[in-house]
């Protein structure tokens, strides 16, 4: 990987035009036009919709004055960067830019400022603008947990003020926040008058959120919900997989209904240790922007293929399933890794989809940096701004992408968030529904045991800068 960025970059040089040039002088702060030039250069070269932005194009500008004269009309370089954005109601609803790379940084590991509560929010049956929170998990060690929220609770109010469409954002952004809490019933609340303060802390999330063996007669079932593609959780998620393998688990309930991506490595890894493929077989395939593609299908095509692994980064032996069927369920926030997941096993094995309509992302990002090769090291010291655009999107072994709607469940089942149950629980409803199936050997009923009846809002993980990405790790 490390090659293949270097040789990128190189390859493009001489098609993108300002190169930043800086001082090594932490002293001295970069102007708008600066961070602009390098918000422009990094679009130009890896920007994965660049055929669709006209100004992106090549010879656009001719020299930096142009260009310089042409971003200058732009009040900030958040706003120069979101006019280089294609189709962001519906194709890039993902590339982001942070002002600060620690933060973007601290993001990707899973270290965030939370109060440990993960929630989704809800419309208000019969009102066009009030909506209410509920408890989806509590991260373990936070607010959260000490205060005593726990999963299927709801509340209507922060800080007294009932929450609506236009103010959720707003009120879950402080630092400190009360909840009220309130009962539900047929998609209406009524306020119980009992509340909870909760305060943000930072926090490494462990994306390894529960985990259990159920027996079925002959059949042992291993469940695992996972939150989130960290990287630095590899070993763990390989020893879950281990103490399956121990307990001699014959079938998989992959739970990843709130799961909102994470590193492409690591998906590949969760594939791997589930269907134990060999390391011949394509796990997912890669289509960048036609510069790059171009440069890789002519030079280096073996790096636009990603290849079922046999081993973690750090070289320990994946404890793989050797399955050939895993039930997985999903819902609306079911995004990007997550489905590469699912996508990539489904010409191999039967994935049998239990739940709702995933999120549809299907594309990845990188980190750009303000340096000569985009890359952490020698990053312009003036500034700490960073990019994360989309610059590739996956296919499977073959070929199917484009999932803009999502991915469809087998077995559909939303969620009733007046009767959530126990993450685990085997009557849960949802985990009911796979152990189900699993016990009938498929033949359990295909159809919703209960019609729609409520209207999902915005989530923690969409309140969360990047909440949803899916990114390629490359490290030099």
């Amino acid at each position: 990987m490390n090659k293949f960025f270097k040789y990128i970059v190189f390859a493009l040089l001489a098609v993108v035009t300002p190169t930043s040039c800086f001082q090594d002088n932490d002293d001295v702060f970069a102007g708008k036009s600066e961070i602009n030039n390098f918000v422009y250069r990094g679009m130009n070269a890896f920007y994965l919709y660049k055929p669709e932005i006209d100004v992106l194009d090549d010879d656009r500008f001719a020299t930096i004055g142009e260009l310089e004269a042409f971003h200058a009309q732009y009040d900030s370089p958040e706003e120069f960067f979101e006019t280089l954005v294609f189709d962001r109601a519906r194709t890039d609803r993902f590339s982001v830019i942070f002002d600060d790379y620690v933060a973007l940084e601290n993001i990707l590991s899973g270290n965030s400022l939370t109060t440990g509560m993960e929630f989704g929010t809800v419309a208000e049956a019969g009102s066009a603008t009030d909506i209410y929170g509920y408890v989806r998990y509590v991260q373990p060690n936070t607010s959260a947990e000490r205060e005593g929220v726990t999963r299927g609770m709801i509340f209507n109010t922060i800080d007294g003020i009932r929450m609506t469409r236009e103010n959720v954002r707003t009120l879950l952004a402080q630092d400190v926040y009360t909840i009220g809490l309130a009962d539900l019933n047929n998609g209406m609340t009524t306020s119980n008058g009992i509340e909870i303060t909760l305060s943000k802390e930072v926090n490494q999330e462990d994306p390894i959120l529960v985990t259990n063996v159920i027996d079925q007669g002959t059949q042992k079932v291993g469940y695992l919900m996972y939150t989130g593609f960290l990287s630095q959780f590899d070993e763990q998620l390989n020893d879950v997989f281990g103490d399956f393998r121990a307990q001699g688990v014959t079938h998989l309930v992959l739970d990843l209904r709130y799961n909102g991506g994470g590193s492409v490595n690591t998906a590949i890894i969760l594939g791997s240790l589930i269907s134990g493929n060999p390391v011949t077989d394509v796990y997912s395939t890669e289509e960048w922007n036609p510069d790059i593609q171009a440069q890789l299908s002519a030079n280096s095509p073996q790096d636009l293929i990603n290849f079922f692994k046999n081993q973690t980064n750090s070289g320990t032996t994946l404890n793989s399933l050797n399955l050939s069927k895993v039930h997985v369920i999903t819902t609306g926030n079911t995004a990007s890794a997550s489905e590469l997941v699912i996508n990539s096993l489904e010409p191999y094995i039967d994935v049998v989809q239990v739940g709702d309509d995933t999120a549809g992302k299907f594309q990845a990002s990188v980190t750009l940096y303000d340096s000569p090769n985009f890359r952490r090291n020698g990053a312009n010291p003036a500034h700490r701004y960073a990019m994360q655009p989309l610059v590739l999107k996956s296919l499977n072994s073959v070929g199917n992408t484009d999932y803009f709607d999502g991915l469809f469940p087998d077995i559909v089942q939303e969620e009733d968030f007046e009767n959530l149950g126990i993450l685990g629980d085997e009557n849960e409803p949802l985990l009911a529904r796979c152990l189900e199936d699993i016990r009938l050997n498929g033949r359990a009923s295909r159809f919703e045991s209960s019609p729609r009846t409520y209207d999902e809002f915005i989530g923690s993980n969409e309140l969360r800068p990047f909440g949803n990405g899916m990114w390629k790790e490359i490290n030099l």
